[in-house]
């Protein structure tokens, strides 16, 4: 399979295994969408990290050929890739992108979809299909503004702009840079973290932090965070956080 995972702990090791640029084809995609929901209802999963096979390719988007004049493959392939990252970004648990390399294309648009990413010093990051005529379409247009405003987007898009990990993390396009060869281990240390908070905290708070970029009303959102607040107040694992924080132990969370 193109899409290989293990669990680590509570933790979802995703690799994309296309060699040899990790190229999406459908039937990745849907592997990918198809694992989300798997993972989604793995309720002892908190986080997953999403990398790509070797060293020089994170991924470099979309295998162009398997669709070349093709219209009606190429709608079925766009609406795999907009399904598979759709579902990443609204996945119950934390997702990470440890980028190992060259993101281009639908590679960069996965790791888009995530809620953090990490970058190697060498990775390069690019959406370049106007280049070829076409647009990106798996979910980028709206969410590389989100994540660098309007101006960055417009130039990496409309001027087929590239850029390098530190430019990425200066404009806010990835979260941290590290070296060669420890995005994944860097990725998986912060993971880990995710399994030392509440499971129902987490999940409520992330659905909270993406209202923000869904257009409802800001009186609207918070008013439903008081009301997300106090359905946590009478959980379990409420009771248990307070307990064990005044006991100085770490909590026994319940999924």
């Amino acid at each position: 399979m193109t899409i290989q995972h293990e669990i680590r702990g509570h933790t979802a090791f995703i690799t994309v295994n296309n060699p040899p640029a990790n190229t999406w084809t459908p039937e990745s995609l849907r592997q990918l969408e198809k694992l989300v929901a798997d993972l989604n209802a793995n309720r002892d999963v908190y986080a997953a990290v999403v990398t790509g096979a070797g060293t020089k390719f994170f991924s470099a988007g979309a295998d162009l050929k398997s669709f070349q004049g093709d219209k009606v493959r190429a709608r079925h392939f766009i609406a795999c890739f907009g399904a598979a990252f759709e579902a990443l970004m609204n996945a119950r648990f934390v997702t990470f992108a440890a980028i190992n390399g060259y993101a281009m294309g639908g590679g960069l648009e996965c790791c888009l979809s995530v809620d953090i990413r990490i970058a190697e010093t060498h990775a390069q990051m690019a959406l370049p299909e106007p280049a070829v005529g076409l647009l990106p379409a798996g979910c980028g247009t709206q969410n590389l503004p989100w994540l660098v405003g309007e101006g960055w987007a417009k130039r990496m898009i409309l001027t087929n702009q590239r850029v390098d990990a530190a430019t990425a993390l200066r404009i806010g396009l990835v979260e941290e840079v590290v070296a060669r060869g420890a995005a994944a281990s860097s990725a998986m240390t912060m993971a880990k973290r995710v399994a030392e908070l509440s499971p129902q905290a987490v999940t409520s708070s992330k659905e909270l932090i993406h209202l923000a970029r869904q257009g409802v009303p800001r009186s609207a959102a918070l008013a439903l965070e008081r009301e997300k607040f106090m359905d946590l107040f009478a959980t379990e694992n409420r009771r248990e956080g307070v307990n064990a924080f005044l006991e100085k132990r770490p909590p026994r969370w319940q999924v």
